[in-house]
This record gives structure tokens, sequence and C-alpha cells, in this order.
């Protein structure tokens, strides 16, 4: 029996306007959020899943056969090494992902999947292509039909990012950007272990999740997309209670775009500073928490003061004097800063 939704919420609105832009993706929030996902997929996988997403576009909660060529895909960056094999164990992830949804006005739990079948027509596969074709499954379009709030991330920036803990925290934080007055969330460990798909049993120590996880993800979004984001982590003693992730859209997103233009051989060097191309601004705002270098630059000094603390300090001196955070010598003011404080 074919069931086709009523359209209810905007999100397919939203996706239909967008429907010639190949440069953006349509993602509802409900599955941006992964508020709602479980078993999330590699990433490999979620890249796939936005191509998905962005092909079906304003039809993604219709019960229709969606397809794509290979050879469309092998044009992506991010994606040009696919082949049969590859993509087989994908689908099978996404099919293995789980969608729980809890409507406490109907009082309903509804469990569900994203993919209800793909399919991999290899009969041209000998001339080098072949064609995929997929459905989504019923509890996903539902989600997507009754959307009423939704992300529009830069395909470019998802398809670069190297870790599915990047993309997930990518995809969740834009769905929240275009929200009035909200430009942080804070999140218990469990929920932000949970948001970026880090299964039970890994990275179980705050310090290695932090090390491994959350530093690289923010790291890498700061790098290659539009958005800025800082992490302060909130303590109760010494045990961290909860991680505050604060965003802002950049002024200028044209080194992020030079960035995804170019090769991304020496891109992890760059980010981490390791290579001479890269300019080192201060944060804007929140924590140097999770910025190892500039935590080491302050540990040089002896200074002990809080590293939220001596942030909203040194930013404030900034402003006193007039200095850019991005300027030239704002490492060499951070560490004279450092040592005039001195320990507390």
């Amino acid at each position: 029996m074919s069931i086709n939704y009523v359209t209810m919420g905007k999100t397919l609105d939203v996706a239909r306007d967008r429907a010639f832009d190949q440069t953006k993706t349509v993602l509802p929030a409900e599955v941006a959020r992964g508020t709602y996902m479980q078993n999330a997929p590699s990433l490999q996988a979620l890249k796939l899943m936005h191509l998905m997403i962005g092909t079906a576009g304003g039809r993604m909660a219709d019960e229709v056969q969606h397809e794509i060529r290979l050879s469309d895909i092998r044009k992506i960056d991010g994606m040009r090494n696919h082949d049969r094999a590859s993509l087989t164990p994908l689908f099978g992830e996404l099919r293995a992902a789980v969608l729980t949804q809890d409507d406490p006005e109907k009082m309903v739990v509804t469990i569900g999947g994203l993919l209800d079948e793909a399919r991999i027509d290899y009969r041209s596969e000998a001339s080098g292509d072949l064609v995929v074709s997929w459905w989504f499954a019923r509890t996903f379009r539902r989600m997507a039909a009754e959307s009423n709030h939704w992300a529009i991330l830069d395909r470019q920036t998802v398809f670069h990012l190297g870790s599915k803990y990047s993309v997930l925290l990518f995809q969740h934080v834009s769905s929240l950007v275009n929200l009035n007055r909200i430009e942080s969330k804070s999140f218990t460990v469990p929920e932000l272990r949970a948001l970026l798909g880090v299964t039970a049993g890994k990275l179980d120590r705050f310090a290695d999740l932090n090390a491994r996880a959350i530093q690289p993800a923010i790291a890498e979004i700061n790098q290659l997309s539009r958005l800025n984001l800082t992490v302060t982590a909130n303590k109760i003693g010494r045990t961290v209670a909860s991680v505050t992730i604060g965003w802002q859209v950049k002024d200028d997103p044209a080194p992020a775009k030079q960035e995804l233009q170019g090769h991304s051989a020496g891109r992890k060097a760059r980010r981490d500073g390791s290579a001479a191309t890269v300019a080192r601004a201060f944060p804007a705002s929140g924590s140097i928490e999770f910025d190892a270098h500039w935590r080491d630059l302050k540990r040089a000094t002896g200074c002990n003061m809080d590293n939220t603390m001596i942030a909203e300090k040194f930013r404030a001196w900034c402003a006193g004097k007039g200095l850019a955070l991005d300027a030239q010598n704002i490492e060499q003011a951070f560490s004279s800063f450092c040592a005039k404080v001195g320990r507390v």
C-alpha cells in the first residue's frame, strides 16, 4: 500500500524553493540535531545520507524512488573514489540507523528508520558507471513531512569534513544558528556523546572525548565552515558536568571558502598551526579550555588563572587597547598579559 503524507510543515517548502541550488542541502532539524538517531553511521555513510537527502530535495517525504548515477557521485569532492564495493556497506549502515521520535502531545513513541531499501544497478559497470536508487523509510518521510525547522548546510563543507564527529556537530549547530537570540547550547556529557555518535565503551574518559572528538571537530568546523564555534567546560569541582557550545556566523567566510577550494593535503597542518601559512586569532568568545594552542601559551608563562576567566579578561584588555584579536602580535600580547596577571 502506498502512503503519501499530507505536507504539514515548512521544511519541504524550503527544500522545494532551493531545489536548483546544488550548493546547499535542506535537512529536517529532527535529523540534523541527531536527537532521534541511534546507531549513528560512519563519516562516509553520513556524507552519502546528505547527498541522498539533497538529491531528493522537496520530494524527500514522498514514497517514490530516488536515484543518482555513480558518475554524478564521483563529481563531488570528497566522494570521488566510490564504487559498488564501497557503496554497498554504506547503505547497510544507513539501513541500520534507528530513528526514535516521542510526541508528548499525542503520547506516542515512534521507532523506525531512515532507509527502506536501496538498489545498485551495475549492468553498466563495465563502462564505468552504475545507477543507485533508494526509497526513504516511513518514519523519515513522516518526520520530513511534519517538520517546521530545518538546517541549510553547505554541501561542500559536509563533503570535506574529515570525521563523523565533525559532520554530526556541524549539522546540529547549523539547525540552531538562525533561532532568535540563541547563540549557545549546553549539553551534559552523555548528551554530547550521543550527539557525536560515540558508542558505549569508547572514549569513556572526558579527557579522551575532548582530545579525540570535541577539539578536532571544533577546529575542523571553524576551518571549513561559515561558523566559528567555541567550547566551555562547566565543572562541578574537578568533574566536567556539562559543555556549552557557542557559535557565531563569520563576518568574512572567504578564508573557509578558499580552504574548501584548495587541496586537502596540508589542511590539518594549517588547522593545527604547524604550517607557516596559518594566521592565529584569539577566540572571539568562550573559554580556551579546549584550545591547546592558547592554553599552552598561558601555562608557559606560569599563569594558573581559570581558562574562561583569562580569556574574558584578555578580550576586555584588547578592547581597551584597541587591539584586534587577529592582530599579527596577538600571541605575544597574550603571553605578556598572562605573565603580568601571574598566579592567582
